[in-house]
C-alpha cells in the first residue's frame, strides 16, 4: 500500500498524454473537455513503431494517457508513478501489460463498438481486392499496360468458401455482409455455437476447406503464430489469408514463404509482426494487398473512440469508474477518487 499512496499523492499532476495521431486539442469534446476538467494535453502522436523507453520518456509525470498502440509494458508502468489511466483508441489492448497496470493502479480503457462495422467493411474489401487483382492491375495500368486476360485475370469471390477464425461481433458483422455474395461460410470459434447460418468446424477443416481465410481473433498467448507453417500447408494453393486482426496471429515467415513458393494464391494484410512492415520480401510481392492498420478507422469511427478514450480519462481522473474497464478489478484495489484531479470549475462535463 506504500506504492498506491506514492501514486495517489503524485498524481495530481494535470498533464494527458496523447499519443493518437491528429488529436484535435480545440474541440469541444476533446481537448476542449480535457481543458474544462482541469487536464493539460501534452501531444506526441505515434507514426511508427515506438519503443518501451521512448514511452516511458513522454509519459513521464502524466497523470492520463489517450494512446494508440504504444508498448506499456510492466517496466514502462513501474515506471510512471503519476499514471493513473490508459485509454486505448480501439479494443486490442495487447501492447498493454493489464496484469502489470492493475499492479500499480492503472485503469485502461477501451472503446468497443465504435468501429467493428467499419472493420468488417474493410475486410470485405480486402477480400475483393485480392480476389478482383486491384493492386496488381492498377500497378500494370500505370506501367502502360492492358493486362486483362490469361495469367492476369481476376477471380471472384460469389459462391466461394469463407472461413472466419472468431466469430465475435467482428466476425459476424462481416459475416452479414458476406451472404450478399452468396458464400459458404465456415467458422471456428471455440465459445460461438448459436448461428445456424454458418458451419461451425474445426481448425483444420476451415483451412483445408476456404477460398479466403479471415482472421478475426484477438491475439492473446493461445492465439500467438495460430497460422503458421503446419497450418498454412492445410490450406488450398488457390486460397487467400486475410488478417485484419493483429499481425502477431500469423507467422509472417511462414506466410511470406508460402506466398513466394506459390502455395497460396495471395494475401491482404493490415496488420504486421511489425508496424510499419520492414521484412522487403513481403513489400515486393505483388500478390499481396496491403494497408496500414487502418481497418477500423473512417471519419466516423476514429470520431467516436477518440470522443470516447476523452472522457474515460475525464472519468478515471474526476474519481469516477467509465463504462468501458479491461481491468475493472483496479477499482477495487485502489482508491482512484483519491488521486483524482480537481476540476477546473465553469467546464461541462461532456
Amino acid at each position: 500500500m506504500e506504492e498506491a499512496s506514492t501514486r495517489r499523492a503524485s498524481a495530481k499532476t494535470r498533464d494527458v498524454l496523447i499519443t493518437w495521431p491528429h488529436y484535435d486539442i480545440e474541440h469541444k469534446q476533446l481537448g476542449g473537455a480535457l481543458a474544462a476538467a482541469g487536464l493539460e494535453p501534452r501531444l506526441a502522436p505515434k507514426d511508427g513503431a515506438r519503443s518501451p523507453a521512448e514511452v516511458r520518456r513522454l509519459a513521464a509525470g502524466a497523470a492520463g494517457a489517450i494512446v494508440s498502440t504504444d508498448p506499456f509494458d510492466a517496466q514502462v508502468l513501474a515506471a510512471l508513478p503519476s499514471l493513473r489511466v490508459i485509454a486505448r483508441v480501439g479494443v486490442g489492448i495487447d501492447s498493454i501489460d493489464i496484469e502489470a497496470a492493475t499492479a500499480h493502479g492503472v485503469a485502461v480503457t477501451i472503446t468497443p463498438g465504435a468501429n467493428e462495422s467499419t472493420v468488417a467493411e474493410h475486410t470485405v474489401a480486402m477480400m475483393l481486392g485480392v480476389q478482383r487483382r486491384l493492386a496488381e492491375h492498377d500497378a500494370g495500368v500505370r506501367r502502360g499496360e492492358w493486362n486483362r486476360t490469361g495469367p492476369h485475370t481476376p477471380w471472384s469471390l460469389g459462391g466461394a468458401t469463407v472461413g472466419l477464425i472468431g466469430y465475435g461481433r467482428t466476425g459476424r458483422l462481416v459475416a452479414d455482409r458476406l451472404r450478399g455474395f452468396g458464400v459458404r461460410i465456415l467458422v471456428v470459434d471455440p465459445v460461438a455455437t448459436d448461428d445456424p447460418t454458418v458451419t461451425m468446424v474445426t481448425l483444420e477443416e476451415l483451412l483445408a476447406g476456404a477460398d479466403v481465410v479471415s482472421l478475426h481473433c484477438p491475439l492473446t498467448p493461445s492465439t500467438r503464430g495460430l497460422i503458421g507453417a503446419e497450418q498454412l500447408a492445410l490450406m488450398r494453393p488457390d486460397a487467400i489469408v486475410v488478417n485484419t486482426a493483429r499481425g502477431g496471429v500469423v507467422d509472417e515467415p511462414a506466410l511470406i514463404e508460402a506466398l513466394e513458393r506459390g502455395r497460396l494464391r495471395g494475401a491482404a494484410l493490415d496488420v504486421f509482426k511489425d508496424e510499419p512492415p520492414r521484412d522487403q520480401r513481403l513489400l515486393e510481392l505483388r500478390n499481396v494487398l496491403l494497408s496500414p492498420h487502418v481497418a477500423g478507422l473512417s471519419e466516423q469511427s476514429v470520431g467516436e473512440m477518440v470522443r470516447r478514450a476523452t472522457a474515460s480519462v475525464i472519468e478515471v481522473l474526476s474519481g469516477r469508474r467509465p463504462a468501458h474497464v479491461a481491468n475493472p478489478e483496479v477499482f477495487g484495489r485502489f482508491d482512484l477518487e483519491a488521486a483524482s484531479v480537481p476540476a477546473a470549475g465553469g467546464g461541462e462535463d461532456d
